[in-house]
C-alpha cells in the first residue's frame, strides 16, 4: 500500500477516533446538568400549569410566543442594519440562527445569495491572509536584521507564531469588550469570540441581541461586524499557513515516493542532475486531454507546449533549489 493511502487511511482512524473521544467527554460532562435542567423545568412548567389552570394548548402557544418573540428584543431585524448582519453572518458561515428569513421569497434569494457570497468570502478571506503573512513576513525579516540574527528570512514557524498571538490578541480583547457591552461574563465572552471566529456558530450567544442594540448602538454594531470581519481574515491567515505546509509535506513524501519507485530519470541541465518524472503513453493521453486547447501532440506521442510565460519560468528556475536537486539526485 502507498504511503499516501496509509496517510489517508489514518487520518480517517483519528478523526473518528477523536470525534468517539469527544462524544465521551462531552457525555461526561454535560449529561448529569442537562437531566437536572430538565427536571427543574419540568417542576416549574407543573407548577404553571395547576397554579393558573393552563390547557396544553395554550401552554404550547405561550411557548410559540415567547421564542418567537425573542430575536425582536434587539430591535428590527430585518432593517438595514439587522439585514446587514444577517448577511455577514451568512458569508462568513457562522450561521448563529437568531434570525432567520420566513417568506419564501427570503429563503430563495437566501441560498441564491449565499452561493454566491460563500466563495467570495472565501476568496476574500484568503487573499488577505496571504497579504497579512506577507506583512508579518517582513516585519519578522526586520526584526531579525534589527537583532543581527545569523538567519534574517521568516521560517513558518515564525510565522505561525505571529498570526496565533495576533489571534489570541484579537479573541482576548474582543472577550473584553463583549463582556463590557453584553453584561456576559469573560469566559463567556471569550467562548462566544471563539465559536464566532472558528465559524462554528451555536447560536447560544450572539451579539447585539438584546437592548435596541441593532437601532439604539450604531457604533456597537460597526465594532462588532469589524471584530467579524477581520478577525476571519487573521484566522484565515493561519490556517493558510497550515495548508501551505500539509501540501509541502505531501509533495516532499510524493518526491521520496517517486525516488523509491524509480519512477524519475536523471536529466543533465546545466551540469546539474535534474530529476524527471517519465511518463507512459496513457499519462501522455491523460495529459493531451486535459490540455487539449493550447497543446499540441506530434506524431511520436510527445507533447508540444507552447513557451511559458515569463513569471512562470522564473518560477521553475527558483524551483531547482539546491536541496531539492541534492534529494531529487539522491
Amino acid at each position: 500500500m502507498k504511503r499516501q493511502n496509509v496517510r489517508t487511511l489514518s487520518l480517517v482512524v483519528c478523526t473518528f477516533t477523536y470525534l468517539l473521544i469527544g462524544a465521551a467527554v462531552f457525555d461526561a460532562l454535560e449529561s448529569d446538568t442537562e437531566r437536572k435542567r430538565w427536571e427543574v423545568l419540568s417542576d416549574m412548567k407543573n407548577s404553571l400549569v395547576r397554579k393558573y389552570n393552563i390547557t396544553p394548548e395554550d401552554y404550547h402557544m405561550i411557548e410559540i410566543v415567547i421564542i418567537e418573540n425573542k430575536p425582536h428584543k434587539a430591535g428590527p431585524q430585518w432593517k438595514f442594519a439587522g439585514a446587514f448582519y444577517f448577511a455577514t453572518v451568512v458569508l462568513a458561515m457562522i450561521g448563529y440562527g437568531h434570525s432567520t428569513p420566513v417568506t419564501v421569497g427570503g429563503k430563495a434569494f437566501c441560498m441564491a445569495y449565499a452561493m454566491v457570497g460563500i466563495p467570495l468570502g472565501l476568496v476574500m478571506f484568503q487573499s488577505i491572509g496571504e497579504r497579512l503573512n506577507k506583512f508579518a513576513s517582513v516585519v519578522i525579516r526586520r526584526a531579525k536584521c534589527y537583532l543581527r540574527c545569523l538567519t534574517t528570512e521568516a521560517t513558518e514557524m515564525n510565522l505561525m507564531f505571529a498570526t496565533g498571538m495576533l489571534s489570541s490578541i484579537i479573541i482576548t480583547t474582543g472577550a473584553a469588550v463583549f463582556s463590557r457591552y453584553e453584561g456576559w461574563s469573560y469566559f463567556d465572552s471569550f467562548y462566544y469570540c471563539f465559536v464566532t471566529l472558528t465559524t462554528i456558530g451555536f447560536g447560544d450567544y450572539v451579539a447585539l441581541q438584546n437592548d435596541q442594540a441593532l437601532t439604539s448602538k450604531p457604533g456597537y454594531v460597526a465594532l462588532s461586524l469589524v471584530f467579524i470581519l477581520f478577525g476571519l481574515a487573521v484566522v484565515a491567515a493561519s490556517i493558510n499557513l497550515l495548508v501551505l505546509r500539509f501540501m509541502t509535506m505531501q509533495a516532499e513524501e510524493n518526491i521520496r515516493d517517486e525516488d523509491k519507485d524509480g519512477s524519475r530519470t536523471m536529466l543533465p541541465i546545466d551540469g546539474h542532475a535534474i530529476a524527471v518524472r517519465q511518463r507512459s503513453h496513457e499519462d501522455q493521453a491523460s495529459v493531451c486531454s486535459c490540455n487539449c486547447l493550447g497543446n499540441k501532440q506530434c506524431e511520436s506521442g510527445a507533447l508540444l507546449v507552447e513557451r511559458a510565460p515569463r513569471a512562470l519560468r522564473r518560477r521553475a528556475s527558483l524551483a531547482f533549489t539546491p536541496d531539492l536537486i541534492e534529494r531529487a539526485s539522491v
